[in-house]
């Protein structure tokens, strides 16, 4: 486990505290958050999995740690910040009692973020070694996500996404070195990622499709895919989902004795309504009628 990197919640092993809160079992995608108690101690720390932003909530301490096989001190005080690069060995030692919020994000989150940001292929991202700063975007991000874990309100899921990635952005432009890929994607889409786009789009028509999930199935960025989908299938991605699923509408209304209500399920709209408004825009009848009328 160690050689791929120490997993969020395998960090106290070598870092044993009092858990204070824990994100562990929520469905949060790229963002994991776990708060802790610590006494005075002295720590070597693996490689991790994850970027880690460090918060400090009580304090004050003085903070000694050796990374890339230098030493770095600093006097922490409440409201500071640490941060920590992925896969890089790490040794600490602080003399106060301390709390402090860890935020783990992931590696793949990062890229995707970068990414997004330079329109580019990552090689790869490097948080540079700070081991004291004083950023309100960061800090209060941790509170943000804290608070989220103590008491779960409506749109969590939604909203911690939104305050990771914001912190993820924040970090790319202060505190981050990147390398991209000597060569950049200028030709839009190929034929290929084209072929792969239409299989999953009609494979996963009852699903979500939205910008993301098919710019991971091209392997290009958001941005790339919004501003070359046009080119390759005569739409925007929206417009030529909406008009797939009135497609396979059409057909099960034909060839089937589903209800409009499942027909409208299974072709991904959200509810029999939504999809009697598509399909009257579209074709100028409700589905329902539609029906009768290539029955008669």
């Amino acid at each position: 486990m160690i050689a791929d990197g120490v997993c969020a919640e395998e960090v106290p092993r070598w870092v044993p505290g009092e858990v204070l809160l824990a994100s562990d079992g929520l469905k949060w995608s790229g963002v994991k958050l776990r708060a802790y108690r610590y006494t005075p101690l002295d720590v070597e720390v693996p490689r991790l999995q994850d970027f880690v932003l460090v918060a400090y909530r009580r304090g004050p301490t003085a903070m000694a740690r050796r990374f890339d096989g230098r030493w770095r001190r600093a006097d922490l005080i409440p409201g500071d910040i640490s941060l920590l690069t992925r896969a890089q060995w790490s040794h600490w030692h602080w003399d106060g009692a301390i709390d402090v919020i860890h935020v783990y994000l992931t590696a793949s989150l990062m890229a995707q973020v970068c990414a997004e940001l330079y329109d580019r292929p990552i090689v790869d991202v490097h948080l540079h070694d700070v081991l004291k700063i004083r950023d309100a975007v960061l800090f209060n991000g941790a509170l943000a996500i804290a608070a989220e874990v103590a008491q779960a309100q409506f749109g969590g899921e939604l909203y911690v996404d939104a305050v990771a990635r914001q912190m993820c952005v924040h970090a790319l432009r202060h505190y981050t070195s990147v390398s991209f890929r000597d060569v950049v994607p200028m030709g839009g889409l190929s034929r290929r990622q084209q072929q792969c786009l239409v299989e999953f789009i009609a494979a996963n028509l009852a699903g979500s499709l939205t910008v993301e999930r098919l710019a991971t199935v091209a392997g290009v960025s958001g941005c790339f895919l919004l501003r070359h989908f046009k080119a390759r299938f005569g739409s925007a991605p929206h417009a030529y989902v909406l008009a797939c699923r009135l497609e396979r509408a059409r057909t099960l209304l034909t060839a089937s004795d589903y209800d409009v209500a499942t027909i409208a399920s299974l072709c991904g709209f959200a509810d029999q309504p939504h999809l009697t408004r598509a399909f009257k825009r579209a074709h100028g009848t409700t589905p329902a009628a539609y029906r009768r009328a290539r029955r008669r």
